[in-house]
């Protein structure tokens, strides 16, 4: 039996020739820091819930008021929409999850879906570098003044994203960034913010507020892993 995800729409959605972006997290917790910071900087508002069988049963209480771990939030000004989760998905999720992703980004005309991987680091290494699932998304990433991949594996949820892009023509751009692996990690949430910036227009990032929203939101995402661990265990 396959696992199914659902998306739950809230508000009226107009993303037609604009930006999604992937705000799961894969090493670390920089991509839903990044996320989190851009949610807060500019008007966005909650126009969506995600949920599945396969998520564990987990509300997020934050100023009082419940929430899904896994939520859509959407400014139809500047036409971003961006999947923000708590969630670190297992990896028998990610074929699903990438697929969902497709699938509502065609239904709402979608133009390009922004998704980053982390690459562990303690070099000190601050290189951001972008691949694209079509030839369009590829000038995309050097328009922005990003270096392009050649050679490389990219894993889970953004490698499903760029396989199934470059099959059905959506453009689909990775960032791939350094990362400590501990901690908040104020640097690498701020290069992933700042190229997304560059290739999503009217996306932007306060950075003075950054750190603490990085500090707010590691606490959260690790409470998170632990009750969803834990509720694994009981119910095995």
């Amino acid at each position: 039996m396959f696992p199914k995800i659902r998306i739950r729409e809230l508000k009226p959605i107009n993303l037609e020739e604009g930006y999604l972006i992937d705000g799961f997290p894969t090493v670390g917790f920089t991509s839903a820091i990044a996320t989190e910071s851009m949610i807060h900087t500019s008007q966005f508002e909650l126009a969506g819930v995600i949920d599945s069988e396969s998520f564990p049963p987990i509300s997020i209480v934050k100023n009082g008021e419940p929430n899904f771990p896994t939520r859509i939030f959407v400014n139809n000004n500047l036409k971003i929409g961006i999947f923000l989760s708590y969630l670190t998905l297992d990896q028998s999720l990610h074929k699903v999850t990438a697929k969902t992703m497709l699938d509502w980004s065609k239904k709402h005309k979608v133009g390009l879906i922004v998704s980053s991987i982390a690459i562990k680091s303690t070099s000190g290494d601050e290189e951001v570098i972008g691949i694209g699932s079509t030839e369009s998304a590829r000038n995309k990433i050097k328009e922005a003044g990003l270096k392009v991949l050649d050679h490389g594996i990219i894993p889970g949820i953004p490698g499903m994203l760029l396989n199934e892009g470059s099959i059905s023509k959506q453009d689909v751009v990775v960032i791939i960034f350094h990362t400590d692996g501990n901690g908040p990690d104020f640097k690498s949430s701020t290069h992933l913010c700042m190229a997304m910036s560059k290739l999503i227009p009217g996306a932007s990032c306060n950075i003075q507020s950054l750190q603490k929203e990085a500090e707010k939101a590691e606490i959260m995402i690790k409470e998170t892993q632990e009750e969803s661990k834990r509720l694994d265990s009981m119910y095995m």
